[in-house]
């Protein structure tokens, strides 16, 4: 499967890359190059319309988010777009898009697992989902279990992807593909795994700070108290977080958040993080971007330390079967949370997973995660970088 990845900072940009990346193996007497897919990672400053329809005009499908930034192999953007091209067998591959609400978030993602399951005997999906009122947890949660709803019994599906942002204002984070684009709505890239290899792992190295708390009121991904205690006195507390509340807004956007979030204890050992991305000031409580049960045991956490780069890549290679082993192309979803942590050293973590594959890469700082831990549980994941490989069989 040929893959190249292309950039720019208007559409104007992305049409000369374009042309350039489908002319450039004739130029060299080489068989031409003609992309089926399009992986669109763009900020929501562009024209996503505009570049959407010149994909369309050369018969290019699009699976596309709007972004907290994007990247694109070791080069970090802001305000551009990002676009990986696959030259993918068009029988390979479906790009499904419903919209739904925060409501019905989690039956529409069952019906999206219900169409994975019909759409291929062995299918793998990466999905991304608008909106910033959305739990990433019902999303996962609902594919699996519409996925395993099927009497004929299932296998495992692959899930991997990522929340669209919106740089970071927090209100309209947006799915797109040919012809239709959403904020409240979940786009799905379901691929025939018998036909391409699809591998990745959701990994993340923030590490937790003093002793275990329990989550004494919450509902779904409002936490109200912990230990009894408003929850946004207890992280202020703790954290030494200092929030400025406009007089005039109940519900504020608490960036500060993506450096301290929650870290979820599971009863099987495994932990998940839950940034706290907004805070009501009347009634002291944190919205997270994914389900925080009552009476869940959690520890708060610091920014994490520069080892955990290390970790990340070190998990990422041992997805491998063996060192040699490359891929066709990567895609990349991180948290904006290690970008703001990280500043000029995400560089450094972007080029190495890359390195380690040796594929043409795009990406996006994201609002939340969806993919496979190490344990091989599929989780919603906040402050982790989730990698995905894709390679022809």
């Amino acid at each position: 499967m040929k893959a190249k990845s292309i950039k720019g900072k208007s559409t104007a940009e992305i049409q000369s890359a374009l042309a350039l990346a489908m002319a450039e193996n004739s130029l060299q007497g080489a068989e031409a190059f003609s992309p089926t897919l399009a992986i669109v990672f763009l900020s929501v400053k562009q024209d996503r319309e505009a570049i959407t329809t010149l994909l369309d005009e050369k018969g290019i499908q699009v699976f596309g988010a709007t972004t907290a930034g994007e990247f694109i192999d070791g080069d970090i953007e802001a305000g551009s777009v990002a676009i990986v091209l696959l030259e993918m067998h068009p029988a390979h591959f479906t790009i499904k898009f419903l919209e739904t609400t925060q409501a019905t978030a989690k039956e529409t993602a069952k019906e999206l697992g219900i169409i994975c399951k019909h759409s291929f005997a062995n299918p793998a999906l990466l999905v991304a989902t608008g909106g910033v009122f959305i739990d990433g947890d019902h999303i996962i949660d609902g594919i699996l279990q519409g996925y395993a709803s099927d009497s004929s019994g299932a296998g495992d599906l692959t899930v991997f992807g990522g929340m669209a942002g919106d740089d970071l204002i927090g209100e309209k984070p947006i799915v797109f593909t040919n012809g239709k684009n959403a904020d409240n709505a979940i786009l799905a890239l379901i691929i025939d795994a018998d036909k391409i290899d699809v591998r990745g792992i959701a990994t993340c190295g923030w590490k937790a700070v003093g002793t275990t708390k329990t989550v004494t009121k919450s509902d779904g991904n409002i936490v109200y108290t912990i230990d009894d205690k408003p929850a946004l006195d207890m992280l202020m507390k703790y954290l030494g977080v200092d929030i400025k509340i406009d007089g005039d807004k109940d519900v504020v956007t608490f960036l500060n958040s993506w450096y301290y979030p929650l870290q979820l204890e599971r009863d099987n050992g495994d932990v998940v993080i839950r940034a706290t991305r907004f805070a009501n000031s009347k009634d002291r409580s944190l919205i997270c971007t994914g389900t925080v049960p009552q009476g869940a045991a959690i520890k708060f956490s610091l920014p994490p330390e520069f080892d955990s780069i290390e970790t990340v890549v070190a998990e990422c290679a041992s997805i491998k079967d063996n060192e040699e082993q490359q891929a066709d192309a990567l895609v990349m979803f991180s948290c904006v949370s290690r970008y703001l942590s990280f500043g000029a050293l995400m560089k450094e973590e972007i080029e190495q997973v890359q390195n380690i594959w040796a594929a043409p890469m795009a990406g996006f700082f994201t609002y939340g995660e969806y993919g496979k831990s190490k344990t091989g549980k599929h989780e919603f994941h906040n402050n982790a970088c989730c990698v995905v490989a894709l390679r022809e069989k």
